[in-house]
């Protein structure tokens, strides 16, 4: 394992710190990598490549032991013996710890969701393949290992699984065919260049079992679960206020963060509406963004309509000084795997911190399948216009998710490292968008990515494909709340159709992307965490500001923030501001 710095620390009587440093060190090893080998795939520490979760009940009732005993160890150590920075990091160890617990013994996904054992073993060969982290015939002969073992995640599905949410069942099935197709032709070619006949032999033999156990699955999840998934995905008011509070250490009562959802969603409706009346006063709202969705790159053209945002970017980041790039290596752009598209438009994965071998990091578009209607494709690319197309490049690569994780050397601690917050990882990607735009980016008369000067015509679209974007979070914002507590429903209930349908109406969207994002939310319970980060990282910096005046730096602000790590915007603040004034 490669060596971790530490910050200073002050030694206490009781070896506090060396306590914790010792017992976090044995918790990751023992308990989250043993029980997340895939993880510790993508982490990079390769002693697990030959490791598969085992999804039995039998190992989720030792993985929850293992859990309390690991959470009731550092419950013990007093954080007042440690400097805030290793007391913070305790924290954020047993908020995650807590989060795992609620989600194994409370939500119990293990025993709801289908496409848990589906897509997940296909995660666990995929890490396996995307990077050339070791030869190839070392990787092939891991993948042969976990192949060996994925038969029997499928019986362990069928013993697990009751009474699921039919929509799940649903996304599961949908699912279904694209994981068989990736093991039939995207495996075999990944591992094309292996010469170990032997390997080469079994592989052949494991992949057709998958192949097989896949296809089976299919059909029992057709034939026999979906007629019984008749289970409710909801997680109801007190879990969904638990998971807020260990994922993302925010308590916010349910009802004030519903208003800030919705005030900031029409905030944004107001925004976008003045825009496209200056664009057009001829046309209504809808009908602007309705043009605004025919303005897109033919779909063989997005990898490269994405690709021409880069440089412009980067050049106007180092001369506006937004923040400190650490390299200038770009991400590399593809499409998304097969068991991402049913819910992810675009998405960035990057190598993990300990990853010394492979340092690629993959900037993930999802493409129209082959077997698409037109007006399916024209819905699907509506959500890749003028405009959206530079918000994404700014969420996922410029100065969003890449250059994160371009700093993740400098993160302070193994934990820092290791467990990363939404609200702080999704939230700063967020706010990139808007804070580019509103720093100069895209303004007319400055250079756009095809090189050539902006109007305002293009400045209006990308400003309103920017608003469209935040549109879509704040959407999810309030669906998340919605759909999983039926906050401010006098029935008491939220329905996936009403939700489906705020996503176009409100939220701006494509009736398509409507669908996924309503489909994503039942699982992605907390996905409010864009917006919710966006506007924590907003408030940080305008309390900054006001604290230091004149010395207000944009891009020391940037940097210090990312220095600490993807920990909560709470511990940030504390750490930042010296007090513990609101997130919000």
């Amino acid at each position: 394992m490669a060596p971790v710095t530490v910050p200073a620390q002050h030694l206490s009587a009781d070896g506090a710190p060396q306590t914790f440093r010792f017992l976090s060190d044995q918790y990751f090893s023992e308990v989250f990598f043993k029980y997340s080998p895939t993880a510790g795939t993508q982490t990079g520490l390769h002693q697990y490549d030959t490791q598969l979760e085992d999804y039995s009940a039998a190992t989720v009732q030792h993985q929850a032991a293992d859990l309390h005993a690991y959470e009731k160890k550092i419950e013990a150590i007093d954080p007042s013996a440690l400097d805030a920075s290793v007391a913070a990091d305790r924290e954020i160890l047993l908020n995650s710890i807590r989060s795992q617990l609620l989600s194994l013994e409370v939500v119990r996904n293990w025993e709801k969701n289908p496409d848990n054992y589906s897509s997940g073993v296909t995660n666990s060969i995929f890490v396996l393949m995307e990077r050339p982290f070791a030869p190839a015939n070392t990787r092939l002969r891991a993948a042969v290992a976990r192949e060996k073992l994925i038969p029997q995640v499928f019986l362990e599905a069928r013993r697990n699984l009751k009474n699921p949410p039919r929509i799940f069942t649903e996304i599961a099935l949908e699912q279904i065919d694209g994981l068989v197709s990736f093991f039939q032709t995207d495996v075999p070619s990944a591992f094309a260049d292996a010469t170990d006949p032997e390997a080469k032999a079994a592989f052949a033999k494991s992949n057709a079992a998958v192949i097989q156990s896949l296809k089976d699955y299919g059909v029992w999840l057709k034939a026999d679960l979906l007629p019984r998934s008749n289970g409710d995905f909801r997680l109801g008011s007190d879990t969904f206020r638990k998971k807020l509070l260990y994922d993302e250490m925010v308590d916010i009562p349910l009802d004030r963060l519903l208003q800030i959802a919705l005030d900031d969603l029409h905030h944004n409706q107001s925004e976008f509406n003045r825009i496209a009346h200056e664009l057009d006063p001829t046309k209504t709202p809808q009908q602007v963004l309705a043009e605004l969705a025919t303005i897109h790159p033919a779909p063989d053209q997005l990898l490269p309509a994405f690709h021409q945002t880069f440089a412009s970017l980067v050049d106007f980041i180092n001369t506006h000084h937004i923040i400190t790039i650490p390299s200038r290596v770009e991400p590399t752009l593809e499409e998304t795997p097969p068991f991402m598209r049913a819910t992810t438009q675009a998405s960035m994965d990057p190598p993990g911190p300990y990853e010394t071998h492979s340092t690629k990091a993959y900037f993930n578009v999802t493409l129209p399948e082959k077997d698409w209607t037109p007006e399916h494709i024209a819905e699907h690319m509506a959500a890749f216009n003028a405009g959206t197309i530079i918000s994404t490049s700014v969420h996922e690569a410029y100065p969003g998710h890449y250059i994160q994780f371009l700093w993740q050397d400098q993160f302070p601690s193994k934990v820092r490292k290791l467990i990363g917050t939404n609200t702080n990882i999704e939230g700063w990607a967020h706010y990139c968008e808007q804070m580019m735009l509103d720093q100069g980016y895209g303004a007319p008369g400055t250079t756009g990515p095809d090189g050539k000067l902006i109007d305002q015509r293009e400045a209006k679209l990308i400003r309103l494909g920017q608003l469209q974007d935040a549109l879509l979070r704040d959407a999810r914002f309030v669906n998340s709340i919605k759909l999983h507590t039926a906050q401010g429903e006098p029935s008491g209930t939220w329905t996936t159709d009403q939700a489906a349908a705020f996503f176009v109406h409100e939220g701006y969207q494509s009736p398509a992307v409507g669908l996924m994002e309503t489909k994503r939310g039942t699982a992605d319970a907390t996905y409010l965490y864009y917006t919710l980060g966006k506007l924590e990282i907003m408030k940080l910096r305008e309390d900054l500001k006001a604290k230091q005046g004149a010395a207000f730096n944009l891009q020391q602000f940037h940097d210090d923030f990312m220095r600490q790590g993807p920990a909560p915007i709470k511990i940030i603040r504390k750490a930042m501001l010296h007090n513990d004034s609101p997130v919000l």
